[in-house]
């Protein structure tokens, strides 16, 4: 398991792997665009050669983009289901010419629909996202924190979306986020609630399927249905929780990135020194 977290580019997308390698990052994450709209960064051949010169100089293993926080797939607004249908495509487009590994993202809401009529436009939005893709990023869903009618705050309903992709679903992983899953009524804060939980996990949608970690702690209560995020060992899922998903047997392969606050109790570089400190 290998640690990182989510990286800024400013100065431009090929100084992403300097700012990883400036905080002790070993795996990182980035946005390759704003997150809250606007164009995209132009990729041509020097950015390519540049980002990739810096992966290897600062021997970064593996790296990630999330995309931008507009996404919604259900949305009854036009511009917006076909904007955000526009953007995940670009994103895998874009992060397999950088050799970005995986792009993760939230779905959106159902809040204009029924659940089965949104399910259905969900299915639809992915399909038109992933067919004819032949690139080598692959997608993943992240699991949301249940608020209001947000899609896939549950293992059933990524396992549902997945499953309705049909041969378009095999290529399509999870990224498991630690306060996103807590806040959702999946417990993480000793061994036997984490074991339940990636038992639960691997009967509903199978651990071949979990890709990566967001290693958040909770600033929110067990299955409070809120995202907020807190420092590592600071929040309701706690150090204990987090010592046992870390070292258990099964996510030894699975990476992990941090999304915790930057406030007066710390940053990304105090949260990666927990975790390296409690990696056995």
């Amino acid at each position: 398991m290998l640690f990182g977290a989510h990286v800024s580019i400013a100065g431009g997308l090929e100084k992403a792997p300097l700012n990883a390698a400036a905080i002790g990052c070993e795996v990182f994450q980035f946005f390759s665009r704003s997150p809250r709209g606007g164009p995209a960064p132009k990729i041509n051949k020097t950015v390519i050669e540049k980002f990739q010169d810096n992966f290897r100089k600062t021997k970064q293993q593996e790296c990630y983009v999330h995309t931008p926080y507009y996404i919604n797939l259900a949305s009854a607004n036009n511009r917006i289901r076909h904007g955000s249908i526009s953007v995940i495509r670009e994103e895998l487009e874009r992060g397999s010419l950088l050799g970005v590994k995986y792009i993760m993202s939230h779905l959106g809401s159902f809040k204009d629909y029924s659940q089965d009529k949104g399910m259905k436009i969900v299915i639809e939005s992915l399909k038109k996202v992933l067919q004819g893709y032949q690139g080598k990023a692959q997608f993943l869903i992240e699991i949301s924190a249940g608020s209001g009618q947000i899609i896939g705050d549950s293992f059933e309903e990524i396992n549902e979306i997945i499953k309705r992709l049909g041969v378009l679903g095999k290529n399509v992983g999870v990224c498991f986020d630690t306060a996103h899953a807590f806040a959702s009524g999946y417990d993480l804060r000793d061994k036997k609630a984490v074991d339940e939980t990636l038992k639960k996990f691997d009967q509903v949608i199978g651990l071949k399927k979990l890709k990566l970690i967001h290693a958040n702690d909770s600033k929110v209560d067990f299955n409070s249905k809120k995202d907020r995020h807190e420092h590592l060992g600071l929040g309701k899922i706690g150090l204990r929780g987090f010592k046992n998903i870390v070292n258990h047997p099964k996510l030894k392969k699975i990476n992990m990135v941090l999304e915790t606050p930057h406030d007066e109790k710390g940053d990304y570089q105090l949260d990666l020194k927990v975790l390296k400190k409690i990696r056995k």
